[in-house]
């Protein structure tokens, strides 16, 4: 299957990443390689791009994808929280420029075998990287109530969390729950009729949170965030695209926090606790998609762009 992805906010991305020719950018969720082509159409033979990725199939579509220029280009297989193992072992102490693109890929969602998607019948494995044992499927099968209770909750913010967590429990007697339509049967039986007839589809939180629990898409975010801070090159910009609140607070409270660390009461005249901001916000709001874009890809209409300088 053809990796196919519209890179979402693609021509904001570019410009806030203020690309030197000769810089090193990080392109920490490569994708398909769809905003990294860009990033390299604007380096020079000297410049250099940095792609990671947990899932081999992306790494191989990029890398066959950007082929053409003429820039350096590094292909890693790794989860972006580890970047400074990355550029350790990469021989690279600094770089002046990064990217985070925290979605799903459409590649992820529309290749069905993976298990992404609650529109097409797959096994529950929802697995970023397929070299990791655990699946959606350990998680549907071995949460007990509350657990699952907790995640769905949390994780995909779904009001029916108790309901559907107890459904699930109580379909287990029959047998292990394997496939995504078992699964979307069961939700929909859980969510009573009236709250199903408006808003998406009533296993999209679900899947939603399952997808983020599999992969550990929070956990390790915020610091992952603090450490590509501390190897961006002064002038160095970090641009993080979020498709979900969960995600969205976590980098908008690091962001507020690294640019004003002050921890002095507010009614101190003057900072006495000498934490010095390092980094500056370029964009006081989230940049979102226009109209044009929301038509083109509805898949980009939770998306928000939040950049970050480091000073």
């Amino acid at each position: 299957m053809e990796f196919k992805h519209t890179p979402v906010l693609l021509s904001e991305c570019i410009e806030n990443l203020n690309i030197k020719p000769d810089g090193i950018y990080v392109d920490g969720t490569l994708g398909g390689g769809g905003h990294s082509f860009h990033i390299c159409e604007k380096l020079s033979p000297e410049g250099t791009l940095i792609g990671i990725d947990r899932d081999t199939d992306a790494l191989e579509a990029a890398e066959e994808r950007l082929k053409e220029f003429k820039c350096n280009k590094l292909f890693v297989q790794s989860n972006y929280s580890d970047i400074k193992s990355v550029l350790t072992e990469s021989g690279i102490p600094k770089i002046d420029g990064a990217l985070l693109d925290l979605g799903v890929s459409s590649f992820q969602l529309d290749n069905a075998e993976r298990g992404f998607s609650y529109m097409q019948d797959a096994p529950l494995d929802m697995r970023m990287n397929q070299d990791d044992r655990f699946t959606a499927y350990d998680v549907v099968n071995t949460y007990d109530q509350k657990e699952l209770t907790r995640v769905i909750s949390k994780y995909g913010e779904e009001r029916w969390a108790a309901r559907i967590a107890s459904f699930i429990v109580e379909r287990r007697k029959e047998g292990p729950i394997t496939s995504t339509a078992e699964l979307v049967d069961v939700i929909k039986a859980a969510i009573p009729a009236k709250a199903r007839r408006n808003g998406p589809h009533p296993a999209k939180r679900t899947f939603q949170a399952l997808r983020i629990e599999v992969n550990d898409e929070l956990g390790q975010l915020e610091d992952a965030i603090d450490e590509f801070f501390d190897v961006l090159n002064t002038g160095g910009r970090l641009c993080i695209i979020s498709f979900h609140s969960l995600e969205d607070r976590i980098v908008k409270e690091t962001f507020n926090r690294r640019a004003d660390p002050c921890t002095c009461p507010p009614e101190f005249p003057v900072c006495v606790c000498g934490k010095v901001a390092d980094v500056r916000k370029i964009s006081r709001k989230p940049i979102i998609p226009g109209e044009e874009e929301l038509e083109g890809n509805p898949r980009s209409r939770s998306a928000k762009l939040r950049v970050c300088e480091k000073i």
